[in-house]
C-alpha cells in the first residue's frame, strides 16, 4: 500500500489516531508495530490454563472525568462498574488505601472524627516547613508527618527508585492527599471501569478499519528511509531513540513481572495489595481474576494467576514505563524537543514521544486534540505539520 499517513506504534495514542484519520478523514494508515501484538502496553490475554484475563505489562485501570474521551471509547466498548481499591500491607497488617479516615483509626488504634484526624496529622507535620524541606523525606513528612510517612512511604519509595528517599529531590512528590472520610476508592474520576471483552477486544476494534493496515514485527528504523520526508509520520515511540540519542539518553523506571499460577480459588481477596515493608523486594502483588468478578463462572476453580511487581531503573534494551525526570532530563528533553521542531513531517506523540507518564485517558485525549488541532488542519487545508518545540 502506499499509506497517506504512517503510525509508528499501536497504543492507545498511536491507534486513536489511525483510527480518526481513517474514519474522519479517509486516510490510507499504515501502523507499524515493533511487538508481535498490537496495543502497546495496554495489551492483555487470557492465561490459557485457569481462563484469566492478564495485563502482560501491568494492572491497567481505566478511568476519566473527560467527556469527550469517555463518549469517544465507548464507541468501540463497553465498561463494566469495576472500582479500582488498593490496600497497602506493612508490618503484617493491610491497611485501605489511599491514606483515609479508615487507615488512620487503624493505624493509630482508635477512632478519630474527621477533624480530629486532621488535627493529628496536622501536629504530627508540623516537625518539617514544607518550604525547608531538602529532599523526598523531609518534603513528605512536612505533609503527613513521620509515622505515616516511615510505614507507608518510605519503604515503597525506596523500592521503586532503589535509593534512599532522603537522597531524593523533594519536587518528586508535589503533594500526598489524605482523605479524612472513609472513601476508599483510588480514582475520583467521573467514570470508571473496565471494557467488558477485555483490552485487547478493544484495540482491535479501533483497529478495525479497511482503511487501516497494521504491520506486526516491524521496527520502523528498519524501514524508516521508505517513508520520512515522503508522508507525513506520526511517531510514538521513544524521542531519544529517534534521534539516535544524540543529546544522551532520557532516563526512566521499568518494572519486572514474575506470573504465576496458584493452585487456590483466592490468593488475597483483592485485585492489588501494595508492600510497603522495605525488605520485601517487590512492591505489589497483582490478582488479575478480581478485576472482572464477573467472570467467575469462566474461571477454573482452585487456581489463580498473580504477578509480582518489581521496580528498578530501566536499562538499554529494557521496556520504558515512568519517565524520572531529573534536571539532567529535562534539560536533555529540552533539545530532543526542538530538534523534533525541526524535523520536516513527523510528529511526536504518546509516553514515549513526549516523555511523559500518562494514563490512557490522558493518551488518548492527546491524539484526539493532535487529530483536530494538527492532523485535520493539514490534510484538508494544507496547514504545516510541526511538531512540538520548549513549550510541549
Amino acid at each position: 500500500m502506499k499509506p497517506d499517513l504512517v503510525v509508528v506504534g499501536s497504543g492507545f495514542f498511536g491507534l486513536t489516531i489511525a483510527e480518526r484519520c481513517a474514519e474522519e478523514l479517509g486516510l490510507e494508515v499504515l501502523v507499524l508495530e515493533r511487538r508481535s501484538h498490537l496495543g502497546g502496553n495496554a495489551y492483555s490475554e487470557k492465561d490459557p490454563e485457569t481462563g484469566i484475563e492478564v495485563h502482560k505489562y501491568g494492572a491497567h485501570l481505566f478511568h476519566t472525568s473527560n467527556e469527550k474521551v469517555w463518549e469517544y471509547v465507548n464507541r468501540f466498548t463497553s465498561f463494566t462498574d469495576y472500582k479500582h481499591r488498593v490496600f497497602g500491607k506493612y508490618q503484617g497488617q493491610v491497611y485501605s488505601l489511599p491514606m483515609n479516615l479508615g487507615l488512620i483509626n487503624q493505624f493509630f488504634g482508635r477512632s478519630h472524627t474527621p477533624d480530629e484526624a486532621r488535627a493529628l496529622i496536622k501536629e504530627q507535620a508540623s516537625e518539617i516547613a514544607t518550604e525547608d524541606a531538602s529532599n523526598l523525606e523531609e518534603k513528605a513528612i512536612s505533609l503527613i508527618g513521620r509515622p505515616l510517612y516511615e510505614a507507608f512511604i518510605k519503604g515503597y519509595t525506596a523500592k521503586q527508585w532503589q535509593t534512599d528517599p532522603t537522597e531524593l529531590s523533594p519536587d518528586i512528590i508535589t503533594r500526598l492527599p489524605v482523605r479524612y472520610t472513609f472513601e476508599n476508592r483510588w480514582f475520583n474520576d467521573t467514570h470508571e471501569g473496565l471494557p467488558v471483552d477485555g483490552y485487547t477486544a478493544w484495540l482491535e476494534r479501533m483497529a478495525d478499519h479497511p482503511r487501516i493496515t497494521v504491520q506486526l514485527e516491524t521496527d520502523f528504523f528498519d524501514v524508516a528511509e521508505e517513508f520520512k520526508g515522503k508522508v507525513p509520520i506520526v511517531y510514538t515511540g521513544p524521542v531519544d531513540e529517534y534521534f539516535n540519542n544524540s543529546e544522551g539518553r532520557l532516563s526512566w523506571r521499568t518494572v519486572d513481572l514474575e506470573e504465576s499460577v496458584v493452585d487456590v480459588d483466592d490468593f488475597q481477596g483483592t485485585g492489588v495489595i501494595n508492600y510497603n515493608d522495605q525488605d520485601v523486594p517487590y512492591t505489589r502483588i497483582i490478582e488479575f481474576k478480581h478485576f472482572h468478578p464477573e467472570r467467575e463462572k469462566t474461571h477454573l476453580p482452585g487456581k489463580t494467576v498473580i504477578v509480582h511487581e518489581y521496580s528498578r531503573f530501566a536499562q538499554e534494551g529494557d521496556e520504558p514505563y515512568y519517565p524520572i525526570n531529573t534536571a539532567e532530563d529535562r534539560a536533555k528533553l529540552l533539545k530532543y524537543r526542538e530538534l523534533a521542531k525541526a524535523e520536516p513531517m513527523v510528529l511526536f506523540g504518546g509516553r514515549l514521544g513526549t516523555y511523559k507518564y500518562l494514563d490512557m485517558h490522558m493518551a488518548i485525549g492527546s491524539a484526539l486534540s493532535m487529530f483536530n488541532n494538527v492532523l485535520t488542519p493539514h490534510f484538508t487545508e494544507g496547514a504545516e505539520l510541526t511538531s512540538g518545540g520548549i513549550d510541549a
